[in-house]
């Protein structure tokens, strides 16, 4: 039992481990820290092995939760240098807006953004996006929705902004 366990993770993990890497790899645009958050997933996937019953939309949640967190690190620390720069300078230049669509993505709520990360970026059919997040069909496709129009005016008002 042990055996085919551990061979079925092995099997598991050569399938998973690249696209999932590259997918973090995308979103964070580190490879160390983005095969950090896949070996990471692939980690707490094994801790609760016989208590998942679909591995690989586990493994997505999972590093989608990761990235999140490395993205909020992130941003505190660029606060933290934001901060620190501003106390230092007598008058701060005005702050551009960044258009960026993954720092528009990061800035989504959990409801919208996990289904816009599965569906665009792990480039998951709406199907799988319902299985996967436990939610209707038509409830994943409403959220895509709802996401799509949130970073559409974002991204419209950095754009004017900078004309």
């Amino acid at each position: 039992m042990k055996r085919s366990r551990e061979k079925a993770a092995s099997e598991l993990f050569a399938a998973l481990y690249p696209r999932l890497a590259g997918w973090c790899r995308r979103l964070v645009d580190d490879d160390e820290t983005a095969h950090e958050i896949a070996s990471e997933a692939f980690t707490r996937l094994w801790a609760r092995w016989t208590a998942v019953a679909e591995p690989r939309g586990f493994l997505y949640v999972t590093a989608a939760n990761l990235v999140r967190d490395h993205w909020r690190k992130l941003e505190r620390e660029r606060s933290a240098v934001r901060r620190a720069t501003t106390e230092a300078a007598v008058r701060p230049p005005p702050e551009q807006a960044d258009p960026s669509v993954r720092l528009l993505v990061q800035a989504l709520p959990e409801r919208l953004r996990v289904p816009i990360l599965l569906h665009y970026y792990a480039d998951m059919p709406v199907r799988e996006v319902s299985v996967l997040t436990g939610r209707k069909e038509g409830t994943v496709k409403a959220d895509l929705h709802a996401a799509r129009e949130l970073l559409r005016a974002h991204l419209r008002r950095s754009l004017d902004h900078t004309l």
